[in-house]
């Protein structure tokens, strides 16, 4: 069989919490000197949002509304083998992806966005507020807000704003507000474009904007779109139903590869497993692959700190390479922001995974290379985990191993064909 399905019954219940397995071992968000920025999260996050970032629950259970929603718009999402992939590269190896491109919005995001939309209306708020890179997350809290009929505003970095017009149609298309970032409309925004008329912006910047937005505003919350435990645990029902089909398959992974920026689909898509590893049950490898241009959990140190540009939301123990950093404006996917999710942070540095970097040429490469054997056009991001799983592929030629490779194809590449012009023009 090339294609595991499951039935719409079969979307999990609950998500998984890989905090419960952790011991308690997370380091707590912290105040900056003279601030109080963990005392400011109730006013922008709603209360069972804060509840889940900070539960020890091992599962926590889906509402009704939002699982129904989870089936109304297409999950389970199936899980494919890649044989032409395996014969183009020759390799022993077998190798499956997960298909989080055949949403609505054609990411893995609304599976966080949703949960987060249905909290907010369900405590009254009009409105929320959000930052985008790549335009996936923004796209997705859109939709999720249109569903729930509440209003959205979402700050897209500003380079990335320029390279994908077709993000700012979706986002309006769903009623949503859109501004590049640094923007007019906010003070954080109009200090910094005084300064710097021509900035190409950053997801701490937009972080900032979106922050200070639902600050000075009553009925609004912030949304996050990774990083933050709440998002990785929404993220879970990818892992979850993939242990279903790999029992289906009798699937017993050697290797799982996902991309991270912030870490949301990584984490979905193996946290479920890496709880195997941590109880000692499992000796599957997971990899991280992020952008050479932000490289924060293989390149960055682990220290704590800020989510934003600004300061204003609390000090995170993380991998990072500093809340200022500015990626380079010919980057072309997302995998942008600055740090990386804690929990992923913690992982890494307990060696339950591994991280790599790749180059924007070689991501574009293996995309093309996917979208030739498989059909599908990759975004950016997923094409990271591609590469690398091309290279295990390759590396298992060599060595005649007979490997099982899994990686998470976050999304599809149909708003990112600028940069696909770009690499085919050798203009990159």
């Amino acid at each position: 069989m090339y294609k595991y399905e499951l039935s719409s019954e079969k979307v999990p219940k609950k998500w998984y919490n890989i905090l419960s397995d952790l011991n308690n071992e997370l380091p707590a968000p912290k105040n900056s000197e003279g601030k109080d920025q963990v005392g400011m999260l109730p006013k922008i996050f709603s209360k069972e949002v804060l509840e889940q970032e900070f539960s020890a629950d091992r599962y926590i259970t889906i509402p009704k509304e939002v699982r129904e929603l989870y089936m109304r718009l297409g999950r389970p999402s199936p899980l494919h083998r890649a044989k032409r992939l395996e014969e183009a590269l020759n390799t022993p190896c077998k190798i499956f992806y997960k298909r989080e491109d055949k949403s609505p919005t054609g990411s893995h995001k609304l599976n966080s966005a949703i949960a987060q939309a249905y909290y907010g209306k369900k405590e009254g708020i009009e409105r929320l507020t959000t930052e985008t890179g790549a335009g996936q997350w923004g796209t997705a809290l859109s939709l999720a807000c249109s569903l729930m009929d509440i209003d959205c505003s979402v700050y897209m970095v500003r380079t990335s704003y320029d390279q994908k017009p077709f993000r700012k149609t979706v986002i309006n298309l769903y009623n949503g507000d859109i501004y590049p970032s640094p923007s007019t409309n906010t003070e954080y925004g109009r200090k910094i474009l005084t300064d710097e008329p021509d900035h190409i912006g950053s997801l701490g910047i937009a972080i900032s904007e979106a922050v200070e937005q639902a600050l000075n505003d009553d009925k609004a919350y912030y949304s996050l779109g990774s990083v933050l435990n709440h998002v990785m645990l929404h993220q879970t029902v990818i892992g979850l139903e993939l242990k279903k089909q790999f029992e289906i398959a009798e699937i017993e992974p050697d290797v799982m590869i996902a991309c991270v920026g912030g870490g949301s689909n990584f984490s979905g898509f193996t946290f479920p497993f890496i709880k195997d590893k941590i109880a000692g049950n499992s000796d599957c490898e997971f990899i991280a692959v992020e952008s050479d241009a932000c490289p924060s959990l293989t390149e960055g140190k682990y220290e704590y700190d800020f989510g934003d540009t600004q300061g204003l939301t609390p000090l995170l123990k993380m991998f990072t390479i500093g809340s200022s950093y500015i990626a380079p404006s010919n980057h072309a996917g997302g995998l942008r922001y600055h740090g990386m999710s804690p929990i992923v942070s913690l992982l890494k540095e307990k060696e339950y995974l591994t991280s790599t970097t790749a180059n924007q040429k070689e991501i574009f490469e293996a995309g093309k290379l996917f979208a030739n054997c498989e059909g599908i056009i990759p975004a950016p991001e997923s094409s990271h985990a591609i590469k690398v799983a091309i290279d295990k592929a390759k590396e298992c030629k060599q060595t005649g191993e007979d490997k099982t490779i899994v990686f998470n194809l976050s999304g599809h590449g149909l708003l990112d064909l600028v940069g696909y012009e770009n690499y085919l023009d050798d203009e990159l």
